[in-house]
């Protein structure tokens, strides 16, 4: 049964009609709930400043050469560094030094000056910690005092979410080919409502790691799938356009994020009102149909007709016969049996030196995406000026990304829409290291063009992935590059903590990726006006014609 005979199916009843629009929308919403719980932990752990709690109740405040009565008010005095910190007098007599994670007891109490040369005892923080609370009331790191020797366990919040997008990814991909589009998009959906609520009821920071683990396992699925799912649900005409469109409702999914966080400052009530945004698609998931190509291929003829039907009917189009138009490879004599197929695998994808440098090339470019996509989100916050607004302008920006790719693809083509890109994304981090810190309006613009010219060439390279490789191996190349991906996102977030060895890190390590890849892209053939490739022959071949159209 080929996908040629297949596409027949929206000849007759459209490519892109009415049940194919309900049906588009009501999956891309629940993609805006993907890019919530992507980002989400962007507020969830932020680090206030803060500093040791005393043991007992204080009576007088010094901070420098600022006095004051209240050690919660003392945030509002001078900024707190690392170096500083804050001397108490107890309402036992005792004076007390304390800073982020260590507290001392001077022997002297006679005087309450802030410099003190004289003996002192140094005590842990075992009273818990004084946080400033002057923009979020609560986080997931003041909750359970992830910070001094306990931090790194927060910074490990976000790379283990990441870890399973990375399982989520491979077993709904398998899943979906198994027991259906459908079934995994309802099950995916309802985990992700289910394990979104229950991480804002997480009893300690372990249980809260499972349920956000599980989550990103479910969220992932759905993000897998989908994308299968509205491709065979939608003909070829339209199928470009409103594949690459999925990933901008991921994009608004970013937005909501920096909107809640900005209305929302306690981190457990952000969590819950972010997961509701899966409840219209959980009520609505049950009309959700099959795809008729997977039920086709399952030899449920019965039901894909049912489902082809619905659409002619949804669709003011003329009723088509599935058994008229796939005759010769679906309803032959019950006796014949479809030739043997060989089963292809991950070292198919280098057939020869060419194919293999080619995986290579375009493994590297999903890397580099994934890593710069997820590094401009989530450093969004550290450019100075308003953080809300600068995720905001984080995800607002993938939209006109998406656009532009759509437009230039099929001017200028594939690889020359990923050269720019690339190469683009490389500039933009080199000017974010020479942009004065005091110019953080500038950092933002920059930030953006930078996220902007990402975004395009990882919204692109699904597409010039497919049709980089022939039929029989394009799902292990789309999957291999997926999970190539998901190692950059992986890595991403702590990319972004490597910011405390050098502040410009992250842009240097994105940019020397991006130019890299934009330069070894060169070598990559042209896709533009050219047919899918269905044999190996016809996959190389784009290498001899690109050769050839060089040397013209």
């Amino acid at each position: 049964m080929g996908s040629d005979n297949l596409e027949l199916i929206f000849d007759h009843v459209g490519h892109f009609g009415r049940y194919q629009i309900f049906l588009y929308f009501t999956c891309a919403f629940q993609n805006i709930s993907c890019g919530i719980h992507y980002l989400a932990s962007v507020f969830m752990t932020v680090f206030p400043k803060h500093t040791c709690r005393p043991p007992g109740n204080v009576s007088r405040v010094l901070f420098h050469n600022v006095s004051n009565w209240r050690l919660d008010d003392i945030w509002n005095l001078l900024p707190l560094s690392y170096e500083d910190h804050v001397v108490v007098q107890l309402q036992n007599g005792e004076i007390w030094e304390l800073n982020r994670c260590h507290r001392f007891r001077r022997d002297n109490k006679s005087t309450l000056d802030y410099d003190y040369n004289g003996h002192k005892s140094g005590f842990p923080c075992l009273d818990g910690y004084i946080y400033d609370t002057s923009k979020w009331d609560s986080t997931v790191v003041t909750h359970w005092d992830l910070v001094c020797n306990r931090e790194w366990f927060a910074r490990l919040i976000q790379p283990t979410f990441m870890l399973g997008v990375l399982l989520g990814a491979l077993i709904f991909g398998y899943l979906s080919d198994r027991v259906g589009r459908r079934l995994v998009l309802w099950s995916t959906s309802s985990g992700m409502y289910l394990f979104g609520i229950a991480a804002a009821f997480a009893l300690d920071y372990y249980s809260f790691m499972i349920i956000r683990f599980l989550l990103a396992v479910v969220a992932s699925g759905y993000l897998v799938v989908v994308f299968v799912y509205v491709t065979e649900l939608i003909g070829m005409k339209a199928r470009t356009w409103a594949s690459i469109h999925v990933h901008s409702f991921f994009a608004i999914g970013t937005m909501v994020v920096a909107l809640t966080g900005y209305l929302v400052r306690t981190w457990w009530i952000y969590q819950i009102i972010l997961s509701t945004v899966t409840v219209p698609f959980v009520l609505c998931c049950w009309m959700l149909p099959e795809t008729p190509f997977w039920l086709l291929s399952e030899g449920r003829y019965e039901e894909a007709q049912t489902v082809v039907d619905k659409m002619a009917k949804w669709n003011r189009a003329s009723p088509c016969q599935l058994s008229e138009l796939l005759s010769p490879d679906v309803y032959g004599p019950v006796g014949n049996k479809p030739p043997e197929v060989k089963e292809h695998n991950l070292l198919d994808l280098f057939y020869d030196w060419n194919i293999g440098t080619r995986t290579l090339i375009v493994w590297l470019i999903w890397f580099t995406g994934c890593l710069g996509f997820y590094s401009f989100s989530l450093n969004s916050v550290n450019l100075g000026g308003n953080e809300y607004l600068n995720l905001f302008l984080m995800g607002a920006v993938e939209i006109p990304a998406y656009v532009f790719v759509c437009l230039g693809m099929d001017i200028v083509g594939r690889r020359n829409i990923l050269i720019i890109s690339l190469i683009s994304s490389a500039v933009f981090c080199g000017m974010i290291m020479v942009i004065p810190k005091d110019y953080y309006v500038w950092s933002v613009v920059i930030t953006m063009a930078g996220k902007f010219a990402i975004g395009s060439a990882f919204g692109l390279i699904y597409l010039y992935t497919a049709e980089l490789y022939p039929t029989m191996i394009r799902t292990q190349a789309m999957g291999s590059g997926s999970m190539v991906s998901r190692a950059g996102s992986i890595i991403a977030p702590l990319c972004i903590y490597l910011s405390n060895v050098w502040i410009f890190m992250p842009q240097l390590l994105v940019g020397i990726l991006a130019f890299v890849s934009g330069m070894l892209t060169l070598k990559l053939p042209e896709t533009l006006g050219k047919p899918l490739a269905t044999t190996w022959e016809e996959a190389t071949r784009l290498d001899v014609e690109k050769d050839g159209s060089s040397g013209k």
